[in-house]
């Protein structure tokens, strides 16, 4: 995952794609990213016919990508691989726009954070999502770079 300044657009990501543009980043300690999402997108062709649903899955994939970028902001974490670890008392209540992800505990190889997604200011989704940065990086195709 890179992190880059971007001009008058916030901070950009390039992951997999699971949000579109960080515009508040606190390495180490919070993010908040933004999500368009479409009713185009192919997830939603399956899911489902006549009303688009984003997939959950993809809603905490987005979460956990967006705290990512909060841990891997840090110089002694920068280029190296995070893994998902885990998820705890996760509610899905709406569609995701707006990512905002607090990180709680952040030691030297593992972490745990608070995701909140909102829409127009409510609560569409929200866990508490744990990660791990291992340190055999190779795992995962992860270089050793870092």
């Amino acid at each position: 995952m890179v992190v880059a300044p971007g001009e008058d657009e916030g901070v950009r990501v390039r992951a997999s794609g699971r949000r579109d543009r960080v515009v508040e980043l606190v390495p180490g300690a919070r993010v908040v990213a933004l999500k368009a999402v479409s009713a185009n997108e192919p997830q939603f062709t399956g899911h489902f016919p006549g009303r688009p649903i984003m997939p959950g899955v993809l809603m905490v994939e987005a979460m956990a990508q967006t705290g990512a970028v909060a841990v891997l902001s840090l110089p002694e974490h920068r280029g190296k691989l995070a893994l998902f670890a885990g998820i705890d008392d996760c509610r899905f209540r709406r569609m995701v726009l707006r990512l905002e992800i607090t990180l709680e505990k952040l030691g030297r190889a593992f972490g745990r954070g608070r995701a909140v997604a909102t829409v127009e200011g409510e609560v569409a989704v929200e866990a508490t999502l744990c990660f791990i940065i291992p340190r055999d990086q190779a795992i995962g195709g992860g270089g050793d770079d870092a």
